[in-house]
């Protein structure tokens, strides 16, 4: 697929088709990295791009509870010397 470089203000940008962004499920200020690797220029998901939102659901649905408890019934910290 080609495209141009364009001027964005004081930047330049490329256009990208919506098909790209749809079968990536990008949208308009979706995080992504950029990175160059020899003389390409890769854009890729943001790797924990929709975490905030399905920690956010997870936790409405009351789905967050912890699966093993904190702290063992056979755990002391009597011999920690807290006051050091």
């Amino acid at each position: 697929m080609e495209t141009i470089i364009v001027q964005i203000g004081n930047s330049k940008g490329i256009i990208l088709p919506s098909g790209i962004l749809k079968k990536l499920k990008l949208s308009l200020k979706s995080p992504v990295n950029i990175m160059i690797e020899g003389e390409k220029i890769v854009i890729e998901q943001h790797p924990r791009a929709g975490w905030a939102e399905a920690f956010q659901r997870i936790a409405e649905l009351g789905e967050d509870k912890l699966l093993i408890p904190d702290v063992f019934e056979d755990e002391t910290f009597d011999d920690i010397p807290w006051d050091e």
